[in-house]
């Protein structure tokens, strides 16, 4: 009975420890992500590789609609605070080649993200 026991504590700790891996993401990360693409986002031209992996990334921390939402409302909020235009940011999935549901627009309303 004690085996058992200390097997199901054991079991429970490990759950613990995946869900708190799989923490939902936060505006901080979404930052650290897309910090590479500032300079595209802000100018045009390409986007660098490093930019293309932090969107990239940021497509795989996004599979829930509620990390969309938040992920929108940080990308709202820096799209004002970071002066990014509007152009570069709509066409910067495509060009890294993903598809993204996650707009990078101050003037978007985050809550209507599938």
């Amino acid at each position: 009975m004690k085996r058992a026991t200390v097997a199901m504590l054991a079991m429970i700790a490990m759950a613990l420890l995946m869900v708190h891996q799989t923490e939902a993401i936060n505006c901080g990360d979404l930052v650290t992500m897309l910090r590479p693409c500032v300079g595209y986002l802000q100018s045009g031209g390409r986007p660098t590789k490093e930019c293309c992996d932090g969107a990239r990334r940021l497509q795989g921390a996004t599979q829930s609609q509620a990390d969309r939402r938040t992920a929108c409302n940080c990308a709202k909020s820096a799209a004002g605070q970071f002066k990014v235009r509007q152009d570069t940011a709509t066409s910067l999935p495509g060009k890294c080649g993903i598809s993204s549901t996650i707009p990078i627009n101050p003037s978007v309303d985050c809550n209507r993200i599938p």
